[in-house]
């Protein structure tokens, strides 16, 4: 049995992942989203390097959060931290052609890489920027669902502004060496009501509102 396929069923029994979550991961091959010389090392479950201290997440904690947004047909999505396109790729497929996702990355080498990467994949929805993603992208807003792929102190008030009622968004929330994975859904009044999936450890959110460099 094949590593994904392996993955794929360690899911089915330890955890709730929806199938059109497990179909969007069947179709996404994460070896085209890493570099050539880790390709043989694509489904182990840990994460991997890319450039300049950045890594793709492991493929559990890539699912974790998939299944945190809770993703429907035609939503529209905000990514902070493209990487190297992966998460992305799997939100999209989710979603759908009808759907869209916005994603964002500070480092130039990486946003070409996710370009790159999406278009062998043949994906089309999603829409890289060389952009602080901290700061959201108020001309695409309002967005369903939020994901934000780097650590950060708390989740920055212009997303939260930018994020629809009832909408979700997800993200690791700590300090640079510890963080805790956490789901907020946007209620009436504005401000979130709160779901903590345990710890996690993902490098830092540049921008306004993230880490100093």
């Amino acid at each position: 049995m094949d590593r994904k396929i392996e993955l794929i069923k360690f899911w089915i029994d330890n955890f709730g992942f929806g199938d059109t979550e497990l179909k969007a991961f069947k179709e996404v091959n994460r070896e085209d989203f890493i570099p050539e010389e880790l390709r043989n090392a694509a489904y182990h479950d840990m994460p991997l390097p890319l450039v300049r201290g950045k890594t793709i997440s492991q493929p559990t904690t890539v699912m974790i959060m998939t299944h945190a947004l809770e993703l429907e047909p035609e939503e529209k999505v905000f990514e902070v931290g493209t990487g190297s396109g992966y998460q992305a790729a799997i939100i999209a497929k989710i979603v759908g052609q009808k759907g869209k996702v916005i994603t964002t990355e500070v480092v130039p080498e990486l946003v070409s890489f996710a370009k790159q990467n999406l278009r062998r994949a043949k994906i089309d929805n999603v829409f890289v920027y060389e952009e602080d993603g901290s700061k959201g992208m108020p001309s695409e807003a309002p967005f369903d669902k939020i994901i934000i792929t780097a650590a950060c102190k708390e989740f920055p008030k212009p997303l939260i502004g930018q994020l629809k009622t009832d909408g979700i968004i997800v993200g690791p929330v700590g300090n640079q060496n510890e963080q805790e994975m956490v789901r907020g859904i946007k209620n009436k009044s504005g401000t979130l009501d709160l779901e903590f999936l345990g710890p996690f450890l993902f490098t830092p959110m540049y921008g306004k509102y993230g880490f100093e460099v």
